[in-house]
């Protein structure tokens, strides 16, 4: 093609340079990128545009870049949405983003690999650039890859598996970037005025890139147009007609059928396209001559070409066959066909000889069918086809002889056989492999077995025999006739298939009405299409050559040509007798001629053609298609291509679309048996987004953008997540192979079905005998009439309408109408489509003609358009006299229809209670196939709403602190009827129910899916549809609380501002969008500062780490019944919600300061955690802090345990805060007189002293080594109806011989496992569940961990004490921090450790007797008499104690312990709560069980088997810590991170896919949902965001 005939070329704007050609070199293989590209040595490829272009500097007003992410699962590969991407056109370089969650198994030495050519140079299928994935743990993985050109691209992520030294390969995903077309621009089909311009759609002279769904695509059949001197005539008018392609059935030579799909030689023209005929093709085959005709074309009337790529078969007369037979299927080169070539010559013979059977020639009736049908299956059985099957009995009879005789035996190695029936030995013989040609099928008697062998088998089986010559052939001969069996029954099958297809194929051919009816049998016309071409005579074997065709449900993966398909024997393929089927080989070695050949025929048309259409796709071998498309690419990277495919599974059409590169798939609206399914297929391939979409203005994030090259400015960008693609469509009204709508519908329907076409938002075909009203399908093989040139004028049908419809399709692509609406409503559809930001639009009605003979206006109800005015456009009906075919032998004509224009309908404009409207009714004389078209805009549209509701909070919201956005974006309904006197709740949707959550994270859980994937079906849309309530809500629920804060006085002003301007002037049909992009655009604030307002480790962290630290927002907020003080109302820490809301429920001291850690300390909340610390110091009484603080008013002493936690908080809190070691001075005023009486928090005596926090730590361990002993204030039913008079006595005491705290009886429960027995009737009332008496280990843990604090401020000048008193062997004396936990490190081990091997048993305090599972850490040590046996329970405490004293623990046994949690008590959302073998496990908890099992009676095994989400922190950090000093961690501690990130993936889905946006208090069996379970609870994030730290602080350390 020479450099003047090729058409206009895309170009790649570059900052720095000018624009810069697309001129692919081969030879270029790696990029070269100099920052001024003057005179490069080689060209530049596009991807070294790409690259140039991210690496040119940066200039002030250059448009964002687009990025679009595609998330990746875990394993690296796509989920299934995602596994096929289809992406823009590369007008302007963009960015593919890949991003994995941080930890992720995919990311263990993790490698992206793609063949796009991220480094610059040509694409090669074959030939991966790679990208590193980031190590970094605590942030997010993100890989940037710069997309510059069209094509079809695999990638996968490579990474390091569990065995050591091994790798694995991840799923595979696609991405398919969109050619770009240029393509000349048109005038705008209407005036100024909205009416038709007569010059309208007129070619210009600039180009424009056309988007794939502005594509118009006629069908022309060549050779039905006349020379190529003839066509110009038919550009023209396909041009007026507003198409934008021509769609070319294959023009090269034809074969004998004359039919332009078995083509002769792929390497030239047909002749007759040309007016000299032969002489004209020149040396190329008439190439160039073909080419300026479609410069013409292209440059005078603004048509692309598209032809038909036919790779799957040649014509049967192709004269390079008989040269090279071995590009076809063959007995020689496919054996297996040699039986069907066989049935098939039989067939031909048969058919030669029938008169002188005395059958019919002519098939005039079913009698006739059936005669020649049973005349064909006699004259088979002279064939003995069944000798391809079985074994020769005879034969190996004589083998098996033979073999004794020569004494060759080959000794039986298969499983033992002696004495086993025939039946058995015969399908032992059958499966064992030692049958050759067993089902091959290649030729007689070709299945056997070697004599040797078969002696072997005998005389293992038959053991009495002896060596009997005789009698052991005789045997084998009995196993053979068994083996023989179903093979007999497997020809029976296969012939009896055979002749039904036969038959019925005979009876479709010659007798039926809708049948081809041919002529009389013969020779040469046999009984049925012949299956194989034989190109000569001699040596059939080789030059009888298999005939293409097609399968009813075939697998389109499998070739039917190749075994174990036994298609062509069994006569089920619909065979093309003029189509030979290529055989190709697994690849170019296989048969290289055709594969160099074909590769020729490809990469030419693709110099000439702006697209293929791949002919036969769905048989078309994958490798095949996608080798030389690769190749046709090269030599035109913006190619077009589409297929039809008929793989019956939307799976499978992605298989096909992806790896092919298929820009689009072609639908067909007359597959649609009525309206309603008309209007699926609708919706399905044409609406592209509802009208009203959000997820542009939502979904979408502003941010910085790092050159993806790692050179170059970064840049702004556009975000845009990617939720993968369906195939795209090229949506027909009518393809040139199939019936007309005449037959199928009405002649009437064309105008409204092509219609209804053009309004899709998709590429759009249709053929021209659509247009021209053709009564029938033209036959491509029979038909030589020729095209009628009718133009716009009284013979051309439609054509008048569709110069409209057609030009308005392309001006709608090209202007970003891409929302739409279809209804369909009895017989008619009307579809709308718009653009969003000026939300101008079209409007069709359409009334279908789905049925004959109909005038009838049928009924559709008034159509209002809410907010919309509308004016007349166009609107008609054919009108067809007569429909008797014009049977003019030489020019192709359609019916006589008339297209009668309709005078212009007025749109009434109304108003009502919901605002403006138009109305638009259908007039009186409105017969079925009518349309009109309106041309709409919003009435009064603000052009600036969409930048007015995404703006200005930034500011309105900057002045929140962290307990204003606790209102502004959670509160339960419980906190927020507390915190206004019961006013509000959360917001209720009908046929949704209560949003969980008042503020905006509430309306987020609906919108991020609704947002995301546009349904606008969704109840929430309803409702915002039909009224302005949830509006209303939102910003009144903020103004009515400003007295109490103060700051969100100017969110609830941003809100209403925004909301007013929408009420105003926004449609209640865009409602939605509006009302989403407000709260999108709030929360999105609201988040980010809520991020910002948070340490380093939670604002520069992943997402997960995110989402969990919006939990320490979410639980922190201030509502009226519940304080730190008594006197006024404090921000206080929830427990979980929904059930800890409010009142003394809401505040735990054991649940604040297990959670204080992660939720405040590690976001930086460190106000937050201080205020917390000294409310409860302050309530310190009998050594004890309270359990239920219930605003400081009525505390409630009852939990061991408690005060334990808040000094590991205070530790926790010295070490990690600004000045932390101050809060030890901090003065804290004292709730309780010093000697514990219990007095009102009015009480002159309440706070009448103070202490500080180093007193008060004093104090708490001063008690303890005291003993304490006292019994609950106001004990009895008013105080826990539940507790057994018994359980109201708290003692606690120190063992001075072990430093161990010891405490509690069976009758309380003064540890985080505290289920108290309610159940009168199971009789377990007033008995504790897991009263854990004794010393439960986790105490232990927290009592050596402060033991050793204290020991270090000590002796470092930095706390005023060195000990406490203690009476020790009868003396009272000082016992130093230091001695005390040197007693705990020296006995710890002794107490707690249950040794692997019981021979050890004498080392440790152990009852061998009791021990259910060994290995462990016992829960507790020391439970009381007659339950000495709970000591030995598996629980996920003993993690606990590791992690804040882990120096307690011999290293190697408690990574043993710990690998045994994660074997047994490791659950997907938290840790099971007992060993599932412990007698006591009960998974499933129900506190409403009333039964009389005492074991689950009212919910007694809250923690004997449910699985508790914060132990899990707690047992992650342990194993961290341990592994990685012992374990695989020691040499590689990423091996340690990746596995116990392997442990979080459902919580990481959990939190983003519930609606509470946090973990939840438990779950039952295996994660299961427990409906009494707190949905997010405090310290369930908590401990999650403990571990997500250390492992942030790692990294930070490795960086």
């Amino acid at each position: 093609m020479s450099k003047s005939n090729r058409k206009p070329r895309s170009t790649i704007k570059i900052p720095n340079g000018g624009n810069i050609m697309r001129t692919p070199s081969s030879s270029s293989t790696s990029p070269t990128t100099p920052k001024t590209p003057k005179t490069p040595k080689t060209p530049k490829t596009p991807a070294d545009e790409g690259i140039d272009f991210f690496e040119a500097a940066f200039k002030q007003g250059e448009k964002p870049i687009q990025v679009y992410e595609l998330q990746l699962e875990p394993d690296g590969g796509p989920s299934k949405e995602r596994a096929y991407m289809r992406l823009p056109p590369a007008t302007t370089p963009y960015v593919l983003r890949v991003s994995l969650e941080a930890g992720t198994s995919a990311s263990k030495n993790g490698v992206f690999k793609t063949n796009f050519p991220l480094d610059g140079g040509t694409f090669a299928r074959d030939r991966f650039a790679e990208r590193k994935l980031p190590t970094d743990f605590s942030k997010p993985i993100q890989i940037d890859l710069p997309i510059s050109h069209a094509g079809a691209f695999v990638y996968w992520v490579e990474y390091d598996g569990a065995e050591p030294g091994s790798r694995v390969k991840g799923r595979e995903g696609y991405f398919n970037i969109d050619p770009i077309l240029r393509i000349k621009a048109r005038s705008s089909i209407l005036s100024s005025k909205g009416t038709i311009s007569e010059k309208g759609g007129a070619v210009k002279s600039d180009y424009v890139n056309l988007p794939l769904d502005g594509l118009s695509i006629l069908t022309l059949v060549s050779k039905w147009m006349g020379p190529m001197s003839a066509w110009r005539e038919y550009l023209a008018e396909s041009s007026a007609r507003g198409y934008t392609m021509i769609h070319w059935t294959p023009l090269q030579e034809r074969g004998e059928s004359d039919s332009p799909y078995s083509v002769r030689n792929q390497l030239a023209y047909d002749p007759s396209m040309f007016p000299g005929g032969k002489k004209d093709l020149g040396s190329d085959g008439g190439k160039s001559k073909l080419e300026e005709m479609l410069k013409i074309a292209r440059d005078e009337y603004g048509l692309l070409s598209l032809t038909d790529v036919v790779l799957n078969h040649t014509a049967n007369d192709s004269p390079w066959l008989l040269e090279h037979p071995e590009a076809g299927y063959s007995p020689v080169n496919t054996p297996h066909l040699t039986p069907a070539l066989e049935l098939d010559d039989a067939m031909v013979q048969f058919s030669s000889t029938l008169s002188s059977r005395g059958l019919p020639t002519s098939v005039a009736s079913q009698q006739d069918v059936d005669a020649l049908a049973g005349g064909f299956q006699e004259y088979l059985k002279e064939l003995n086809l069944w000798q391809y099957y079985v074994l020769n009995v005879d034969a190996e009879r004589a083998s098996v002889k033979r073999a004794l005789d020569e004494g060759k035996v080959a000794v039986w190695d298969g499983p033992p056989i002696a004495h086993k029936d025939v039946a058995e030995l015969a399908e032992i013989m059958r499966s064992s492999g030692k049958v050759h040609g067993l089902r091959k099928l290649e030729k007689k008697f070709g299945t056997f077995v070697d004599g040797p062998v078969a002696v072997g088998f005998v005389k293992a089986a038959f053991v009495d025999l002896g060596d009997d010559s005789d009698a052991l052939a005789d045997a084998w001969v009995r196993v053979v006739d068994v083996v023989n069996v179903p093979l007999y029954q497997e020809w029976e099958e296969d012939t009896k298939v055979a002749l039904d297809n036969v038959k019925n194929r005979l009876k479709y051919t010659r007798l039926d009405e809708h049948g081809p009816r041919l002529g009389p049998i013969s020779e040469k016309l046999p009984l049925v299409e012949t299956y194989f071409t034989r190109v000569k005579s001699n040596d059939p074997a080789k030059y009888s050559l298999a005939n293409n065709g097609w399968i009813w449900n075939a697998n389109p993966l499998e070739n039917f040509a190749l075994p174990p398909s036994k298609a062509y024997l069994r006569r089920e393929v619909i065979v093309w007798g003029d189509c030979v089927k290529l055989r190709y080989g697994d690849g170019p070695s296989a048969n290289p001629w055709l594969w160099e050949h074909m590769t020729r025929y490809v990469t030419s048309l693709a110099g000439t053609f702006s697209g293929f259409r791949i002919d036969n796709c769905h048989s078309t071998p994958l490798h095949v298609g996608v080798a030389l498309l690769d190749s046709a690419r090269v030599v035109n990277p913006d190619l077009y291509v589409c297929a039809e495919l008929f793989t019956g599974s939307e799976e499978m059409d992605k298989v096909f679309v992806s790896r092919l590169g298929l820009n689009s798939l072609v639908r067909e609206a007359g597959n649609a048996w009525d309206p309603k399914e008309f209007s699926r297929l609708l919706y399905r391939h044409g609406l592209g987004k509802p009208l009203g979409s959000m997820d542009s203005a939502c979904v979408t994030s502003k941010e910085e953008l790092p050159p993806p090259t790692g050179k170059g400015p970064t840049r702004p960008c556009v975000v845009i997540p990617h939720n993968g693609s369906a195939p795209h469509a090229l949506f027909y009204d009518l393809t040139h192979d199939n019936e007309t709508y005449l037959d199928k519908r009405s002649a009437e329907d064309a105008l409204s079905t092509g219609a209804l076409i053009t309004f899709s938002y998709c590429a759009i075909g249709s053929v021209k005998g659509f247009d021209d009203l053709y009564p029938k399908l033209l036959n491509l093989v029979g038909e030589k009439r020729k095209y009628e040139a009718t133009g716009l004028g009284e013979r051309s049908g439609i054509a008048k309408a569709k110069r409209l419809l057609n030009a308005l399709h392309t001006e709608m692509a090209l202007g970003g109408f891409e929302e739409g609406h279809v209804h369909q409503e009895n017989d008619y559809i009307v579809m709308h489509r718009v653009q969003p930001s000026s939300q101008k639009g079209y409007l069709l009605v359409a009334h279908t003609a789905f049925s004959k003979g109909s005038k009838d206006r049928g009924w559709i109800n008034p159509i209002k358009l809410r907010g919309t005015k509308a004016k007349f456009v166009y609107g008609a009906h054919i009108d067809i006299p007569s429909y008797d075919i014009d049977k003019n032998p030489n020019t192709l004509r359609g019916l006589p229809g008339k297209l009668v224009e309709m005078p212009e309908v007025v749109v009434s404009q109304s108003l009502d209670a919901e605002g403006p409207y138009a109305e638009v009714i259908v007039p009186e004389y409105f017969p079925p196939g009518s349309i009109m078209v309106f041309k709409t805009h919003l009435h009064d549209l603000d052009l600036t709403l969409d930048t007015f509701c995404g703006s200005g909070a930034e500011e309105a919201f900057g002045d929140l602190n962290l307990v204003d956005l606790n209102v502004v974006l959670h509160r339960a309904d419980g906190e927020e009827r507390d915190a206004t006197g019961g006013e509000i709740g959360t917001y209720a949707i009908p046929g949704v129910g209560n949003l969980v959550y008042c503020g905006l994270e509430g309306w987020m859980y609906p919108l991020r899916h609704i947002m995301r994937y546009n349904d606008l079906g969704h109840p929430l849309c309803g409702h915002l549809r039909e009224g302005t309530w949830a509006l209303d809500y939102v910003y009144s629920r903020l103004s009515r609380q400003v007295g109490t804060f103060p700051h969100l006085e100017k969110p609830a002003q941003w809100f209403a501002d925004r909301f007013g301007k929408i009420k105003q002037c926004v449609p209640p049909f865009l409602r939605p969008k509006y009302f989403a992009i407000v709260i999108s655009e709030a929360y999105k604030v609201s988040r980010r500062l809520a991020i910002e307002q948070c340490s380093e480790f939670v604002s520069s962290g992943h997402s997960f780490t995110q989402d969990l630290a919006l939990c320490s927002i979410q639980m922190h907020g201030m509502v009226q019944s519940a304080s730190l003080d008594p006197g006024r109302p404090t921000p206080s820490l929830a427990a979980g919600l929904p059930h800890f809301t409010a009142g003394w429920a809401r505040c735990w001291g054991r649940d604040v300061f297990i959670s204080l850690r992660g939720l405040f300390l590690t976001t930086g909340n460190f106000t937050g955690a201080k205020a917390h610390i000294l409310a409860f110091a302050s309530t310190l009484k009998h050594g004890l802090i309270p359990n239920l603080l219930d605003s400081v008013r009525s505390p409630r002493y009852n939990s061991r345990d408690s005060p334990w936690w808040m000094l590991q908080n205070i530790q926790d809190y010295v070490q990690s805060a600004p000045d932390g070691l101050a809060l030890l001075s901090e003065p804290v005023k004292r709730r309780f007189p010093k000697d514990d009486t219990w007095v009102p928090w009015d009480d002159p005596k309440a706070y009448s002293y103070s202490s500080t926090i180093s007193e008060i730590i004093q104090e708490i361990l001063q008690r303890h080594a005291d003993g304490i002993h006292f019994r609950e204030y106001n004990a009895g039913p008013n105080l826990d109806m539940q507790m057994s008079d018994e359980g109201f006595n708290i003692d606690i005491q120190v063992d001075w011989e072990t430093g161990i705290i010891f405490g509690g009886n069976q009758y309380n429960c003064g540890t985080w496992m505290d289920k108290m027995g309610e159940s009168t009737k199971a009789g377990t009332k007033g008995r504790p569940g897991s009263p854990r008496d004794g010393a439960p280990v986790e105490i232990i843990g927290l009592l050596k961990s402060t033991l050793r604090w204290l020991d270090q401020l000590s002796t470092a000048g930095k706390f005023p004490f060195k000990g406490v008193e203690a009476e020790v062997d009868g003396k009272r004396r000082l016992v130093t921090y230091k001695e005390w936990g040197n007693l705990l490190q020296t006995s710890f081990e002794a107490c707690y450790y249950v040794p692997s091997d019981p021979a050890d048993d004498a080392k440790y305090n152990v009852n061998p007797s009791i021990v259910n599972r060994r290995g462990i850490y016992k829960d507790v040590y020391g439970s009381g008499s007659g339950r000495e046996w709970s000591d030995y329970q598996f629980r996920p405490n003993f993690p606990i104690a590791m992690t804040v004293a882990p120096e307690l623990f011999d290293p190697e046994h408690a990574l043993q312990a710990l690998k045994l949690a994660d074997e047994v008590l490791k659950a997907p959302l938290g840790m099971k709560t007992l060993d599932p073998i412990d007698l006591q496990y009960r998974p499933y908890y129900d506190n409403s069980n009333d039964g009389t099992d005492p074991a689950i009676a009212k919910g007694l095994n809250y923690h004997n088997g449910p699985e508790w989400g914060w132990p899990l922190g707690y047992f992650l950090r342990a194993y961290l810590y341990f592994d990685s000093r012992v374990g695989a961690g020691k040499e590689d501690i990423t091996k340690t991170l990746h596995h116990l990130h392997g442990s979080i993936l459902t919580t990481r889905r959990h939190v983003v896919n519930d609606p509470w946006a946090g973990l939840p208090e438990l779950t039952n069996k295996d994660g299961e949902l427990c409906p009494d379970s707190c949905n997010t609870q405090a310290w369930s994030a908590s401990t999650m965001l403990d571990f997500l730290e250390e492992v942030h602080k790692l990294s930070k350390a490795a960086a």
